[in-house]
């Protein structure tokens, strides 16, 4: 996409002539806004706009945008890998989410949703109840100085809602990423993170195992989310991965509420073997070694995997076709596989999307080889 260049980022004083001004700009715009919406709404448009302020702490000086509009995609991701619950995720090549944030000029600090496509006309276009705006809002927020703008944003869902592919956290690490080049890119993208934990919080729980990889690529292994302790693994060569979508939505809530409250002894040590198994495999570019931790998860996979269609029979086909291993992707319902190679990946891929429909009775929407994807969030 083509981009407007305006003039190099610069931090001004606002005078309060100035500030006055821009405060009866923003009273105007916001009525006007209001007053769009409402007629939108009764034409029955996706279009709309819905302001949020977001509220820097230095509120004396302003950073202007050096771009008039600026277009971010960030990929899909598998987070838990079957023993990584919560601690390991990684982003894939393939589908993901777009987001294109254009200044609004006068009316600094607001961030309005225009449009999304994609989403069936589920989500909400209201700024702070959407993981794009509250992406938005907060990287405002991280820019070291008040923004002289609004920003306006549109949103392409390239992945479906409830895939266990880390559908939200795309949005949000999108958004973060065409937000902030709009200023020139002052935020670096591990800092952005903690703009992601805040829109993840707000609609699947606060956790960066899909949220870290979207922004940054490869694997991430999480340490600790407050305060924020994170490790990139390098994985040498490439890797590839089988997802199986099935026409089925798994709300994240509803299969975190399946959770065991305790689990046996024998299990816990089970999974800390298998996870650093899964570590080890990333480290030494093992494959296998990646496959035979993945599948072995004994803790959260055996309560998830029955709620799924199929999945039991899933994942023996994935088996059965050459798969070194297999288990759900994210909070599903996705089945994640990984493979040698792209041509023992198709025939895994046709498996398992035999499986579903045989055994679960469930078409699948989407049906992919994929590789690892090392750099996460970019301009488009």
């Amino acid at each position: 996409m083509a981009v407007s260049a305006l003039q190099p980022a610069r931090v001004t004083p606002a005078s309060a002539p100035l500030r006055a001004q821009r405060a009866a700009v923003d009273a105007a715009a916001v009525c006007q806004s209001s007053t769009a919406l409402r007629s939108q709404r009764a034409a029955g448009q996706r279009r709309r706009a819905v302001a949020a302020r977001a509220v820097p702490a230095a509120g004396k000086v302003y950073i202007d945008p050096v771009e008039k509009e600026a277009a971010a995609f960030a990929p899909a991701t598998v987070a838990n890998l079957g023993p990584g619950f919560d601690w390991m995720g990684c982003a894939v090549e393939g589908d993901g989410d777009v987001v294109t944030a254009t200044v609004l000029p006068d009316r600094p600090g607001e961030v309005v949703i225009e449009s999304i496509e994609g989403d069936g006309g589920r989500l909400s276009l209201d700024a702070p109840k959407n993981c794009v705006g509250i992406a938005a809002i907060e990287t405002l927020k991280l820019l070291g100085a008040a923004p002289s703008c609004g920003v306006s944003l549109r949103l392409h869902k390239g992945l479906p809602l409830g895939s266990g592919m880390g559908s939200s956290a795309a949005s949000a690490a999108a958004s973060a990423w065409a937000v902030n080049s709009l200023f020139g890119g002052p935020v670096p993208k591990d800092k952005l993170i903690y703009v992601g934990l805040a829109s993840e919080a707000a609609v699947s729980g606060y956790h960066a195992d899909n949220i870290a990889p979207a922004l940054m690529g490869g694997f991430i292994l999480i340490r600790s989310c407050d305060p924020l302790d994170l490790q990139r693994l390098p994985f040498a060569g490439d890797l590839w991965f089988v997802l199986v979508n099935p026409r089925f939505e798994a709300p994240t809530a509803e299969m975190r509420a399946v959770l065991r409250k305790e689990v046996p002894m024998k299990e816990v040590i089970n999974n800390c073997a298998m996870g650093g198994s899964l570590v080890a495999g990333i480290l030494t570019g093992d494959a296998a070694l990646i496959g035979k931790a993945l599948d072995s998860d004994a803790i959260v996979e055996p309560v998830r995997g029955p709620l799924i269609p199929g999945f039991a029979a899933v994942k023996e086909a994935a088996h059965g076709a050459g798969a070194f291993g297999c288990t759900i992707s994210g909070a599903g319902p996705t089945a994640v596989a990984i493979v040698s190679d792209p041509e023992v990946g198709e025939r895994v891929k046709a498996a398992m999307v035999a499986a579903f429909k045989s055994s679960g009775g469930l078409e699948c929407n989407s049906a992919k080889v994929v590789r690892l994807d090392n750099e996460g969030a970019k301009r488009t």
